[in-house]
């Protein structure tokens, strides 16, 4: 059993005491999910906001065991897992709500696909397994909304006093009036992965892609690729022929999605400046590769 220190200082910046208990009781969580579900656990894989290690059971099927903070998004993941029920998507085997515990179905080969050299077949394969996931939300669902999953944006300006800090003023300003816009906007609504993109779908044995690590968020399906316009985060920022590419991007997905490219489009804005200042407030670098993928977009925008 590992817990890495540089996991153990990011949990106690972002949860501060509550996560020192947390981190406290995490061995023990760990053994206890190891003995009722009958798994050995292995070395965990790189963490970020989750402990999450690679397991067997006992008659050797490989898992993934993901122990989080209990929060409201650990809780909305476990929902979409089980709604979704391996369609499209890892299979959830068992769940603990209140120890923030779940058994997952490990996804072999699992290589992601921004391995693959063509971009343009990564962008299809990527419309592919989302088109499997959007399906109804269940009735008297707990998931939030895209209204309430979209609105920490509107954090942004009064956090730097009415300006912008490190944030275009004119990228903001749109991102801001176009998600008004958006969600105004009568559409159906389904239930999304809330964070696809590249690093997030994997080779697998039962179909050739699932995805892993919903989020479980209800709204307008064009939201959905928005994560994937500007991943992955480490390279497609800097390749020379990034417009074009971006371009191209929105047309395959349009296109395979039956989706209006504008619209694409304009929710791709809304989701890169969204997607940066929750970095920001989290006191998180590396962010900034992602805010030139947004300039794109809005030359884009006012072609």
């Amino acid at each position: 059993m590992h817990i890495p220190p540089d996991f153990t200082a990011h949990m106690l910046e972002i949860y501060g005491e509550s996560g020192r208990d947390w981190l406290a009781r995490l061995p023990a969580i760990l053994a206890d999910c190891a003995e009722r579900w009958q798994i050995t656990l292995e070395r965990p894989f790189p963490l970020s906001y989750n402990y999450v290690t690679a397991a067997t059971r006992a008659d050797g099927t490989p898992v993934v065991l993901k122990v989080g903070y209990p929060n409201p998004e650990l809780l909305s993941e476990m929902a979409a897992l089980r709604h979704y029920n391996g369609r499209g998507v890892c299979r959830l085997l068992a769940a603990d709500e209140a120890q923030g515990a779940f058994l997952l179905e490990r996804v072999l080969p699992g290589v992601t696909l921004d391995t693959l050299p063509d971009d343009d077949e990564a962008t299809l394969i990527a419309a592919q397994v989302m088109q499997q996931l959007w399906q109804p939300a269940p009735a008297n669902h707990a998931f939030p909304s895209l209204a309430r999953w979209t609105e920490a944006i509107l954090r942004l300006r009064p956090h730097f006093g009415g300006a912008t800090g490190p944030f275009p003023p004119k990228l903001v300003d749109t991102a801001v009036a176009l998600r008004a816009e958006l969600l105004a906007d009568d559409v159906t609504a389904v239930l999304l992965h809330g964070d696809f993109h590249h690093y997030n779908v994997l080779t697998a044995q039962r179909q050739p892609w699932l995805a892993i690590d919903p989020k479980g968020v209800v709204g307008d399906p064009a939201y959905e690729p928005s994560t994937l316009l500007y991943n992955p985060v480490h390279t497609f920022p800097y390749r020379p022929d990034m417009p074009h590419r971006l371009r191209r991007r929105l047309d395959i997905l349009a296109e395979s999605l039956s989706i209006d490219r504008a619209r694409l489009l304009r929710w791709g804005i809304v989701q890169n400046v969204l997607s940066v200042w929750w970095s920001v407030e989290d006191n998180e670098s590396g962010w900034e590769p992602v805010l030139r993928i947004g300039e794109a977009l809005l030359k884009e925008l006012g072609n």
